[in-house]
């Protein structure tokens, strides 16, 4: 670990202040990521601006209905917040899939954010990584590539996105609010994390000095009909291969609103928003969600030893919805969990 310096902001602002006025400093929230990314050498911030005080971990009610989640909330915290068991029990299934409890314990709702890949060859330093030394290649192309993308890919990253959070708040139409030089501004979530192209090494849109202050859920929170599917090699404590948001809003067996995201599978959190119109309207049935399968993996390319997530993932996308759509009955809180391809 490099040697760097620490100090604790008591304020969003004096804490942007201070990310100005030190070269390569990185905001610390939880730090169960960036702590790891700094034992492991592969990042070297040499100014910390810790965070706790800052006051921003309250979950509150919004005036429109919705729900604001505060930056250092902790995943647990938020998880088993009254109101998100009750009205985004979403968002609380893909929190409890991920990680551990302490670790959860410990994460933040911003981090959560902030997260890398956990592409093998970008924790390798003696190997080429385009994301963590821009330039210098890709060894995961042509590797061995089971935990890659599918979707969205580029010739110089083939990494994926490893929250779980961050695939139910896509499909929640979450809104992250932030603070920077320039001011406050809010951020969509489909808009926040970047697609590799030919700058893997930025995981999102946040400009330099900007701090996530909080997550705004709108107040539909599609809590009748709803199903996260994690599929992974054991059933604790792994990243996803393929995992699943849907959400969907039901008028007898019609469609009358839906929500897809797939984890695992790309850079960033995967929503299609063509396939959920082929939803809508339609019947719940295994036809209909086979053909909105068929859309999201219409441009999948697998890199080998990857392939068979194309096939793994549409499977995915039809169990999650005919998991949605029968929450009329009663719900198997573990179901996730004994969902091993």
């Amino acid at each position: 670990m490099n040697p760097f310096t620490f100090t604790q902001a008591t304020a969003v602002a004096g804490a942007v202040q201070d990310n100005a006025a030190h070269d390569n400093a990185a905001y610390l929230g939880g730090g169960t990521n960036l702590i790891d990314l700094m034992k492991e050498n592969v990042a070297h911030p040499t100014h910390l601006i810790g965070l706790k005080k800052l006051g921003l971990d309250t979950i509150e009610n919004l005036p429109d209905g919705g729900l604001r989640l505060g930056a250092l909330a902790t995943n647990a915290d938020t998880a088993y917040h009254p109101e998100v068991e009750k009205r985004y029990p979403l968002l609380n299934q893909a929190i409890l899939a991920g990680a551990s409890p302490q670790l959860r314990n410990m994460a933040t709702d911003g981090g959560n954010l902030m997260q890398r890949t956990r592409c093998y060859y970008f924790y390798d330093l003696a190997t080429p990584c385009n994301k963590r030394e821009p330039g210098s290649g890709c060894s995961a192309i042509g590797g061995y590539t089971r935990v890659h993308a599918i979707l969205g890919a580029s010739e110089h990253c083939i990494a994926t996105h490893p929250s779980d959070m961050c695939v139910a708040l896509a499909a929640l139409d979450t809104t992250v609010r932030v603070s920077g030089p320039n001011g406050e501004r809010t951020i969509k979530f489909e808009d926040f994390h970047r697609l590799p192209g030919d700058q893997p090494e930025r995981d999102n849109t946040l400009e330099p000095g900007e701090l996530i202050t909080g997550l705004d859920l709108p107040a539909k929170g599609f809590e009748k009909n709803f199903s996260y599917l994690k599929l992974r090699d054991r059933t604790s404590y792994a990243f996803a291969l393929v995992s699943v948001a849907a959400a969907l809003e039901l008028d007898g067996n019609t469609i009358k609103d839906a929500r897809l995201a797939l984890g695992g599978v790309a850079h960033k959190p995967w929503r299609d928003k063509e396939a959920e119109a082929l939803l809508i309207g339609q019947p719940a049935t295994a036809e209909t969600f086979g053909r909105a399968a068929a859309k999201v993996l219409a441009g999948a390319k697998g890199q080998g030893t990857n392939n068979f997530k194309i096939e793994l993932a549409k499977r995915a996308i039809v169990r999650a919805l005919k998991q949605a759509t029968e929450m009329n009955q009663a719900f198997d809180a573990n179901a996730f969990q004994n969902s091993n391809p």
